[in-house]
């Protein structure tokens, strides 16, 4: 009853809409850290369910399993069987953190290349397990996944949510949840990043075509039950995302998109509070 209690007497997060700066999951991330540390949400409160987050901060539930795995990742919250997300007493948090100090732009897109380098293992040995794994229903969500970023690029759109989607469908077909929490938790320091390649992609087709083969050789090696090649393509895919990004010239940067994408480089792979 205790922890129904503190439940019950948890203040509603505000909205997204009345974000300031960040991503909609830096948002609820903040708001949620911050109740949590300020004692509104007592150790071993279950935390609201992913629908009722959904609602109270009118996101969706990919927003809300990203600040989650967050919290998770900063030792705030936790998992336990029949109790859902539970808040983690002070002396059994155990952050995880990425030191990245970062002075410039050229810092910043060193930063993320190191993350890159460090998830191309993460994804390799993910996308291998999913080919043994998966299920129908999940090979179908993958596919899907595939098909959403080729409407985001019909439709002119950067594609961002759709390609993290894509490796969130990868990752759940692992059946490993340390994978989707670990992915979930690196994608925080590169959506910018990818969004500096999306920008190149509309001025260089070529990558474009690059990134779909890409993406369709993995998906393929999936649904193949592939396990060596669908390893093979995903890490090929993670060298070619870091040479994209390299790839941005001085007339990019130049550009007013390109010092837009440069602050949000630095503010995404700066250290976070």
């Amino acid at each position: 009853m205790k922890n129904a209690d503190a439940h019950a007497r948890a203040p509603k997060p505000t909205p997204a809409s009345g974000r300031g700066k960040g991503t909609l999951a830096d948002h609820v991330t903040g708001v949620l850290a911050k109740q949590i540390r300020e004692g509104e949400f007592a150790p071993d409160a279950r935390l609201p369910s992913e629908m009722e987050l959904t609602e109270r901060f009118a996101v969706s539930r990919t927003v809300i399993r990203e600040a989650i795995s967050r919290l998770k990742s900063e030792g705030l919250v936790g998992s336990r069987r029949g109790s859902g997300t539970v808040v983690l007493g002070a002396n059994r948090a155990t952050p995880f953190r990425l030191d990245m100090q970062v002075d410039d732009v050229r810092d910043s897109i060193q930063a993320v290349l190191r993350v890159i380098e460090l998830r191309r293992g993460v994804e390799g040995e993910m996308a291998a397990l999913a080919a043994q794994r998966r299920t129908k229903a999940q090979n179908q969500a993958i596919q899907q996944a595939l098909k959403a970023i080729d409407r985001a690029a019909e439709e002119g759109r950067d594609g961002v949510q759709e390609d993290f989607a894509f490796h969130a469908a990868i990752s759940n077909a692992s059946h490993n949840p340390l994978y989707t929490s670990l992915v979930q938790f690196l994608s925080q320091f590169l959506r910018a990043a990818i969004r500096v390649a999306r920008i190149n992609e509309a001025r260089r087709s070529d990558f474009g075509q690059q990134v779909r083969s890409e993406h369709a050789a993995i998906a393929q090696a999936i649904a193949g039950g592939d396990a060596a090649a669908a390893r093979e393509a995903a890490l090929q895919h993670m060298e070619n995302s870091a040479q994209r990004i390299q790839a941005a010239d001085r007339e990019f940067w130049a550009s007013e998109a390109g010092q837009a994408a440069a602050r949000e480089l630095a503010q995404q792979v700066g250290p976070k509070e």
